[in-house]
């Protein structure tokens, strides 16, 4: 093989990754749109809505508090987030109250004193 045939053959496989690669983004593009379009027909979107208020985001527009929504603020103290939702979804079912009735002010980690 000549080196004008190494070439001509080089310059062939370069350009045929290139037609995949850009093949490949046409159809990631087309994909993306035509499964971008479709909507979740019920109540429940798959992109939240944001509220225009404070009180539309706790629910309290109509007089009467959100389901799914909690109040004020949750203090944590040497407690990372994950036990901390651990501990509030314990409390709930324990208790038997749903979540969205209870009201956590603070989650304290204590120190066990042997």
């Amino acid at each position: 093989m000549s080196l004008a045939d190494s070439l001509l053959v080089s310059a062939f496989s370069i350009a045929l990754v290139f037609f995949v690669l850009v093949a490949l983004f046409v159809l990631i593009v087309i994909f993306s749109k035509a499964f971008g379009s479709v909507r979740v027909s019920s109540d429940q979107s798959l992109v939240p809505e944001i509220a225009d208020t404070p009180l539309q985001s706790a629910g309290l527009s109509d007089g009467t508090a959100g389901q799914d929504m909690s109040l004020g603020t949750l203090k944590l103290k040497n407690v990372d987030e994950k036990t901390a939702a651990m501990i509030m979804a314990i409390v709930s079912h324990e208790s038997g109250i749903p979540l969205s009735q209870l009201r956590f002010k603070s989650i304290k980690a204590l120190e066990e004193n042997n």
